[in-house]
């Protein structure tokens, strides 16, 4: 399985964000970006509402279901074993973090999920890689512009980057072309406007910008 899903991040290059809705809409919005073509999906944990946790489970369990072969699923957001163990539990096959916790990292390996840790600088991106690391997400990349990934790649060629945070159709291609292998999509793809107007069609079209901007390098 982790060697399909790491093919699955280098052919697709898109993985959607969905933070914060309830298992049935994050399984309409799945459908949206599924029609896009986008086939990466990452549902994020919420840190301070621990009550939503099951939800998240429940999501993530409900895309695993509908989309089996065709969409991937994992979560998002995981800082303790216990919310990996969860994910591992409702079929989430990769979590995603915003941190690099070593020890973090190597219990997602030994499930046999896909870890993808968020990192900012080069002993961060490192660290993370030889605790096993799939790709390191550079986080916030928006913020930090294409010239940061290019510079951070020139002595870390050999580590796989994800631009997470502030990624858009607009400017997504210019982190391909930065040398990242895929981006994370959150806000400027799960827009809570087009969602509560029910305009799952102008979600679907953004993936499907997403998902040729991506691939135009």
């Amino acid at each position: 399985m982790k060697r399909e899903v790491e093919k699955s991040v280098l052919e697709g290059r898109i993985i959607a964000i969905i933070r914060g809705f309830a298992p049935e809409i994050c399984l309409k919005l799945a459908e949206a970006y599924a029609s896009g073509g986008i086939r990466l999906v990452e549902v994020t944990f919420s840190q301070n509402a621990p009550e939503t946790w099951k939800d998240t489970a429940a999501a993530i369990r409900a895309i695993r279901e509908r989309f089996a072969g065709t969409v991937r699923v994992g979560a998002g957001t995981v800082l303790t074993e216990e919310q990996l163990g969860m994910c591992a539990d409702a079929g989430g096959e990769y979590m995603i973090t915003p941190n690099v916790n070593a020890a973090l990292i190597r219990a997602c390996v030994e499930k046999g999920l896909v870890a993808m840790p968020g990192a900012l600088t080069p002993s961060e991106a490192v660290d993370a890689w030889e605790a096993g690391a799939s790709f390191v997400k550079i986080f916030p990349a928006g913020a930090l512009g294409p010239a940061y990934v290019k510079a951070l790649r020139a002595p870390l060629s050999h580590i796989p980057f994800l631009a997470v945070g502030g990624i858009s159709p607009d400017n997504v291609e210019d982190f391909m072309r930065a040398g990242c292998v895929g981006a994370g999509v959150g806000g400027n793809l799960t827009n809570k406007e087009w969602i509560s107007a029910g305009a799952w069609d102008r979600i679907a079209e953004t993936a499907r910008l997403l998902v040729e901007r991506s691939h135009m390098v």
